[in-house]
């Protein structure tokens, strides 16, 4: 198999392992782990992976640069990791993956106020379009007093979306400077500082012996699944793609979400949010169009 094929296939892997986790992570809490707590053991646990992987591979970073690092740990992990799993624990797989795919909408406009990139007339439509179709999976949960924790889950997850787009963006001059590895040991170890005092009461009142050995499983799979092996996986996939290319792969995953939780009957799939879909495709179609190339005469 060709390397290219082997990018693509890595690619599509890591996004069917995010579109399980939707469901997986749904199943596992708030049962058996508070939604808090469990980022505690996620990015800990990660963190436990990453450095045994790349023992000794890491580089020793610039202090100049440790408050960019502070800042993407803080946005990229914590606000991120944080906003994502209590929004989770509150709205519903489907809604989560149709929200989530608007980041690179959001990403566009973290772009264009922090470096200043041009957003064309094309890209504001499009803006538009990510933004409507996010609005109306939050607003339309906010109709009646049992939806509005629904609604409050869904506001979780565009904020979670808006850090991430910007932890995106100020990253970019950390990952020229240094190694991947080194970016994302550093990262997540800068992150892990406000989850702990966060999550730590999460961690103290779990009830283990209550706790199924399928929900020690899930728990496996969103640290070495979800966080780990799918970091891997578009690790790999980048070295021979570029980043807007795999980034593609993200909006598949409201499909596999979709059809995992179908499937398993943890959710169902109604008018808005199949318009709320529309729309965000639209959206994210719409602001990936490269622009046109003025003509010479």
């Amino acid at each position: 198999m060709k390397s290219i094929w082997k990018a693509h296939l890595a690619a599509f892997l890591a996004n069917v392992i995010y579109g399980a986790n939707y469901s997986i992570a749904k199943e596992v809490m708030p049962r058996f782990f508070q939604p808090y707590g469990l980022i505690v053991f996620r990015v800990s646990g990660a963190i436990l992976l990453f450095a045994l992987l790349f023992w000794g591979k890491t580089e020793q970073i610039q202090k100049k640069d440790i408050p960019r690092f502070a800042l993407c740990g803080l946005l990229g992990v914590a606000c991120n990791q944080l906003l994502f799993f209590k929004g989770l624990s509150l709205s519903t797989p489907i809604e989560a993956a149709i929200i989530l795919t608007a980041n690179p909408v959001l990403v566009l406009i973290a772009a264009a106020l922090i470096a200043k990139e041009k957003i064309t007339s094309t890209k504001a439509l499009g803006i538009l379009f990510g933004l409507c179709g996010a609005l109306v999976l939050i607003l339309q949960r906010k109709s009646s007093p049992e939806l509005e924790s629904t609604f409050v889950g869904n506001l979780m997850i565009l904020l979670n979306a808006a850090f991430y787009a910007v932890y995106l963006v100020i990253i970019r001059p950390l990952i020229q400077r240094y190694r991947p590895s080194t970016v994302m040991l550093f990262v997540f170890l800068f992150g892990l500082i406000p989850i702990i005092p966060i999550g730590a009461s999460e961690v103290m009142a779990i009830q283990w012996e209550s706790v199924p050995a399928w929900a020690f499983g899930g728990l496996a799979f969103i640290i070495v699944g979800a966080t780990f092996l799918a970091y891997i996986l578009n690790a790999f996939a980048l070295a021979s793609m570029s980043a807007s290319v795999v980034s593609i792969y993200i909006y598949i995953q409201p499909f596999l979400a979709a059809l995992i939780a179908i499937a398993w009957g943890k959710d169902e799939l109604d008018f808005s949010k199949i318009i709320s879909a529309a729309l965000v495709f639209t959206g994210v179609w719409l602001t990936s169009r490269p622009a046109k190339k003025a003509v010479l005469n």
